[in-house]
């Protein structure tokens, strides 16, 4: 059932595809934050965080054309996703290269969860949410894949970050399907 926004009908589907927009936003930022930090704290890591933030400004055009494409703004998040993601990114890129992984193990976990749970709950509703929504699942997959490869079980830093990280994440997809 559709839900209003500024007298405007707004479905499911255009709301998971302006949160995921925001969000896309705000891991283009943690990865900028990360690269800015990690030239002093885990240089073997640039190329990869590269090669993430790439994707992710890749996501982040393909919300961003479907928003275009139905007349849709963005996720009234979307400048706090952005602060946010720059602030988480460069805080644990000052800690290194485990840091910089666990945060994106945490994230990525949260984030693969809620694209499945989209891609459940948009069924055959909206098939170009889907469409949007599906195409980024593989590379997500991957960042949390090859970030997870980097963490020694039991280590310190995941530990610590991956329950406010998780749960910081949580809030944010919470609230902005709701602004």
């Amino acid at each position: 059932m559709p839900t209003m926004q500024n007298g405007v009908a707004q479905t499911y589907g255009d709301r998971v595809l302006r949160v995921n927009h925001a969000g896309e936003h705000g891991a283009v930022n943690i990865y900028a934050g990360q690269i800015l930090l990690a030239r002093l704290t885990a240089r073997d890591m640039l190329a990869e965080l590269r090669t993430f933030k790439s994707h992710e400004e890749g996501h982040r055009s393909v919300f961003r054309n479907e928003l275009e494409r139905r007349g849709r703004p963005r996720c009234r998040s979307y400048w706090l996703c952005g602060a946010g993601g720059f602030v988480l990114g460069a805080v644990t890129g000052l800690f290194g290269r485990r840091a910089i992984a666990a945060t994106t193990v945490a994230v990525e976990r949260v984030v693969l969860r809620h694209l499945s749970h989209q891609l459940d709950e948009l069924g055959n509703r909206d098939a170009d949410a889907t469409r949007a929504v599906s195409s980024i699942f593989a590379e997500e997959q991957e960042h949390h894949d090859r970030s997870a490869s980097h963490i020694q079980t039991g280590s310190f830093w995941p530990r610590v970050l991956s329950p406010v990280v998780s749960a910081s994440t949580e809030a944010v997809i919470w609230l902005g399907m709701r602004l």
